[in-house]
């Protein structure tokens, strides 16, 4: 992988051995806990600016997902690509990190189940929650899978994904609708995922989408689902992007649904990478939150 500059990526390289794979992680600041999980196709670099800002007051963590990041990357023989297996990361990682309450989950994409996958199993540990568009249930009957995402779990699409850069990349254009990624921080962002063996994660995260009960993930997704009142009392911070075509107005329903006392910031021209297209104001709502008590 290509060295990221500095400038875009100033921290300390950390590793744990999880499992027997090397999880890459940030780790700055003290004080109480705050793990940051991020989605496909990005990795630990999108929190980069909200660990800036909040490790002076807090303990700011990032894990790189196995197969993502400057993580190992594994073949299939040897890791179960499942959201399962990554919650279990996780839990392996803050286990391992000591981290075991006040802990506030910030979380992005798949973050979602994989962190409220944890949560489902350790609520007493959890001090607050923030989520952007992310799920941590079944698709809502009102949204059609898009286009882009059949086709990648197609044959043709599973080739392209792990034979070329599109699907990470095109994430850098699609995935901001207010401003643009500059060139350096789009070659940042795809640089983890510079040949076929280094792309394995991005496919088996589009290919564990639960559609039906047969699918691998389901039944993670339905017990998520059934316990997401576990943190009704919990609070709770929504940002979203609502120009992600993806996880759209119809995702931030369902967690209003589930969670009904949650703060909830809506970005009418903001898309998928909101961090990115709204840095300062959802910078600022964040820290707002942290400090409310």
């Amino acid at each position: 992988m290509r060295a990221i500059s500095r400038d875009l990526y100033p921290f300390e390289h950390h590793y744990l051995d999880i499992g027997g794979h090397r999880v890459h992680y940030i780790e700055e600041g003290g004080g109480e806990p705050v793990i940051m999980v991020h989605g496909n196709p990005s990795w630990s670099i999108y929190f980069r600016e909200i660990v800036k800002k909040l490790s002076g007051r807090y303990h700011c963590i990032v894990p790189d997902h196995i197969g993502m990041g400057f993580s190992d990357k594994p073949g299939d023989r040897t890791y179960a690509y499942t959201v399962e297996q990554r919650a279990k990361d996780l839990e392996a990682f803050l286990e391992a990190k000591g981290i075991d309450r006040d802990i506030t989950l910030m979380m992005h994409d798949w973050g979602g189940p994989i962190g409220m996958g944890f949560a489902r199993r350790h609520p007493g540990a959890i001090k607050r929650i923030i989520l952007m568009n992310t799920a941590a249930f079944l698709i809502p009957k009102e949204k059609a899978l898009p286009f882009v995402l059949r086709l990648s779990r197609s044959w043709v699409g599973a080739f392209f994904v792990r034979a070329t850069p599109v699907f990470c990349l095109g994430t850098t254009y699609s995935g901001l609708t207010r401003r643009k990624m500059d060139a350096s921080l789009r070659s940042a962002y795809i640089a983890p995922y510079n040949s076929w063996n280094n792309r394995i994660g991005l496919l088996r995260f589009v290919q564990d989408i639960p559609l039906k009960d047969s699918d691998p993930g389901y039944a993670f997704a339905v017990d998520l689902q059934d316990h997401l009142h576990l943190f009704r009392d919990v609070p709770v911070l929504i940002l979203w992007g609502m120009q992600d075509f993806v996880f759209d107005g119809h995702f931030l329903d369902k967690w209003i649904e589930y969670l009904p006392n949650a703060e909830v910031h809506r970005f009418e021209d903001c898309g998928h990478y909101i961090l990115e297209d709204a840095p300062e104001e959802t910078g600022q709502i964040i820290e707002n939150f942290l400090q409310a008590e």
